[in-house]
């Protein structure tokens, strides 16, 4: 394996040059370890150096509160000022820093993107909102620019299968968190406002506090872009709050809602002769309540309300006359979905042990409407196809955190039911092992699945079959790995990784005269994905820390793109004298490895530059203004040259906090 990556990397000096930069950083971080070490021999929490002391608790890995040290999974956190000091504009951009997530977007302001972890599919990928599947019942994937990034406290995500205590999520969880109802009469929050190339905006605005008994957090945003290339455009609003009521000194409850409508201008595909437009609205609310039963046992119900609709409209250019005149319709898609479900669990906490047992039951809905234009049509497919397919999948789950001596073991397992492919069963082990004081080793073992996407099952097109004979895709997967901080004042992290998957959904095409061209998914091949991962950075030295990554999954056999190893790098100097300027330099490189025929360019690190300075700041309030150089060095990353990536582009924006 260490000759695939390092000695056969593709033949363009690139490649090279990258590999001798992170050389050199992690280089550095040692040597500065060593330095440090010999600066200061002050005993102290080496975990809180990286961590703040909300963030050393998570809770994605077995849906209940426990120490990120007793996580056997392969898990980052993003906390909010993480999310606040890169000046994002979307989750994907937050994704995109993370070793083992690989996005493919054309990195335009507020663009949809295709979220892969450690070479999984992106219907692989479950992703949560206040416990919420984002993911689309027609097509499996997750659309995360409708939800407002300025909403979201932390993102825990577990690279790997955590289907022993979520289902359906085959290649990892994203788990996104929200912020927390204010806890004083006075309400604080904040209001900024950021403009940039082509009338980019992104307006902000949160306030949280008490009214009465009851918390409240709200916020309100709005999101508007020309499109950084010419012919795209992307706007968006969102609404969202979220309402704790103490019932009794031992009971809690808790609503949430939020509404997000964004719409998106895909631009001109000249090539092919068409230009594309979409537009997302999306609805969800949440009630909760936690009930301290006593000193050993808690107990918590939930119920929630989701919606999202989805539509896509592909519109001739007239270029070629191949989908008729300019403007001409070529095919219109809407997925109307709506999810009602509940959740339960009881925490048992006891000596050794903190062990959970919950249920979930969910019942949604899809409505799929395809409309063909005249070309379309003349192929042989009807002017409109209806679907509707619906969901129903209940869940029961186990799971047992014992900590004993240095030692944490997490067996849990879970059984899934849904309509449509029947029953799964999940099964996981996880084992950590903190050594001293400063390293803890991992290793995990999981059963995983996916459940196909119901347009596979119930039909997705003109020319797509049902198959509702499909089966649930499947993986047994085997992780281990170690976080250290035993070279003084700097933190490494390394895992390798091997999902082996069965079942895969292979697309089988048909030759033919229409409507023999329809073509239809079905179970076939088997995959492995295997590699590592490898994080550092250091602690912060006259205000200046730097960090890096990587990450490689090889594929066998490769992917539909052709891709068989796939890397990334990532590089980072960030400078915060916890007062007044906050500066960082981060770089991203990624490798796609795909064919030859998809036009692609991923030569350059795409590295942005974020500067933060507080102007005035008086107890809780302050003035802050900041600044973003995205693409500073004006490279390309793209997969297919039809949807390339904007060159340089600066914004800069105000923030106020009360």
């Amino acid at each position: 394996m260490i000759d695939a990556i390092f000695f056969k990397l593709p033949g363009k000096y690139m490649q090279s040059v990258t590999f001798n930069l992170v050389f050199f950083i992690f280089s550095v971080l040692i040597f500065m370890s060593h330095y440090a070490f010999a600066q200061s021999q002050e005993e102290m929490d080496i975990l809180r150096m990286y961590y703040k002391e909300k963030d050393l608790v998570v809770s994605s890995a077995t849906r209940y509160p426990k120490p990120i040290s007793q996580v056997a999974e392969n898990m980052t956190v993003v906390t909010a000022e993480y999310i606040e000091a890169m000046n994002a504009h979307t989750v994907a951009e937050v994704l995109n820093r993370i070793p083992g997530c690989f996005i493919a977007s054309n990195q335009d302001f507020g663009a949809p993107s295709i979220l892969h972890i450690q070479g999984s599919d992106d219907r692989h990928v479950l992703v949560l909102v206040d416990g919420i599947e984002w993911n689309f019942m027609g097509g499996g994937n997750p659309v995360t620019n409708s939800i407002p990034v300025g909403i979201i406290e932390r993102i825990e995500v577990i690279k790997g299968p955590a289907s022993s205590s979520w289902g359906s999520s085959l290649g990892g969880v994203v788990n996104i968190i929200t912020k927390e109802p204010g806890t004083n009469n006075k309400p604080s929050g904040s209001v900024q406002a950021s403009f940039g190339k082509k009338d980019s905006r992104d307006y902000r605005g949160e306030a949280a506090g008490m009214a009465g008994p009851a918390g409240y957090y709200l916020f309100a945003g709005a999101q508007d872009t020309d499109g950084l290339k010419s012919s795209r455009s992307f706007d968006t609003y969102n609404l969202y709050s979220k309402i704790h009521v103490p019932i009794s000194d031992n009971v809690n409850a808790r609503l949430t809602m939020g509404y997000s409508q964004p719409d998106t201008d895909y631009g001109d595909y000249a090539s092919w002769d068409f230009t594309s437009k979409g537009m997302a609205r999306t609805f969800f609310t949440t009630g909760s309540v936690n009930a301290v039963l006593n000193s050993e046992f808690n107990f918590e119900l939930s119920l929630h309300h989701f919606r999202q609709k989805w539509a896509r409209e592909d519109d001739s250019l007239g270029l070629t006359g191949d989908y008729g005149p300019k403007g001409e319709l070529i095919q219109e898609q809407i997925f109307d979905e709506e999810t009602t479900g509940a959740s339960s669990k009881l925490i048992w906490r006891h000596g050794i042990h903190m062990a959970l047992l919950g249920a979930d039951i969910s019942e949604g809905d899809l409505d799929q409407e395809i409309w063909a234009g005249p070309v379309i049509q003349s192929w042989g497919a009807p002017a409109r196809s209806v679907t509707r397919p619906e969901l129903k999948k209940r869940a029961i789950f186990v799971n047992d955190t014992m900590v004993i001596d240095s030692w944490s073991i997490t067996p849990g397992v879970r059984y899934d039911h849904n309509n449509v492919t029947g029953s799964f069963l999940s099964p996981s082990l996880g084992v950590t092992r903190k050594i001293h004081t400063d390293t803890i080793i991992r290793a995990s073992v999981a059963r995983g699945f996916t459940s196909p996407p119901l347009s596979c099952t119930s039909g997705g097109g003109f020319f797509l079959d049902p198959n509702p004979s499909l089966d649930y895709e499947e993986v047994w997967s085997y992780q281990a790995g170690a976080e250290s901080t035993a070279l003084r004042y700097v933190w490494l992290k390394g895992t390798i990784f091997r999902h082996d998957v069965d079942n895969t959904l292979t697309l089988k095409r048909f030759v033919g005269p229409p409507p023999a061209y329809n073509d239809m998914y079905v179970n076939g091949r088997e995959v492995r994905r295997q590699g590592f991962e490898l994080e550092a950075e250091t602690a912060p030295m006259y205000n200046l820390s730097l960090l890096a990554g990587y990450c490689y999954v090889n594929l066998d056999p490769s992917n539909e793109s052709g891709s068989s190893n796939i890397y990334s790098y990532s590089v980072g100097v960030r400078y915060d004298d916890r007062n007044s300027l906050r500066a960082e330099l981060f770089g991203r490189y990624v490798w796609w490895d795909t064919d030859s025929t998809s036009d692609s360019s991923y030569d350059d690190f795409i590295w942005d530059l974020n500067l933060c300075k507080n102007l005035w700041s008086r107890q809780a309030n302050a003035l802050d203004i900041f600044a973003t150089v995205h693409n500073l060095f004006d490279g390309a990353q793209y997969v297919n040259g039809w949807d390339r990536n904007p060159g340089t582009w600066a914004e800069a924006g105000i923030r106020v906090r009360f």
